[in-house]
């Protein structure tokens, strides 16, 4: 079986759903799983992983002025990512 015939590879809600306590867990089937990695990859480069990103960030504390600069500038980028991938689509 190959990557792409997986029903669950780069599913955000699938390999990385939200647990009972509110935080992402990893499924345990995937622990077994030779992709894992490459599958939690793609599915944080997908459009909910970015968003899932974007709330990271909202939840990470920017300590001094460098924090607050190094929060802005990801959060740029994860929009311009977003940006640049809603485009492709079209």
């Amino acid at each position: 079986m190959t990557i792409a015939e997986k029903d669950c590879f780069g599913i955000l809600d699938r390999v990385f759903p939200m647990g009972k306590e509110g935080l992402r867990e990893i499924v345990p089937d995937c622990f077994d799983c030779p992709h894992k990695k490459t599958c939690l990859q793609a599915a944080l480069d997908t459009k909910e992983g970015l968003a899932f990103k974007g709330e990271v960030l909202d939840r990470t504390p920017a300590g001094g002025l460098a924090g607050r600069l190094k929060r802005w500038s990801d959060k740029k980028q994860l929009n311009r990512l977003m940006k640049q991938r809603e485009t492709k689509k079209k």
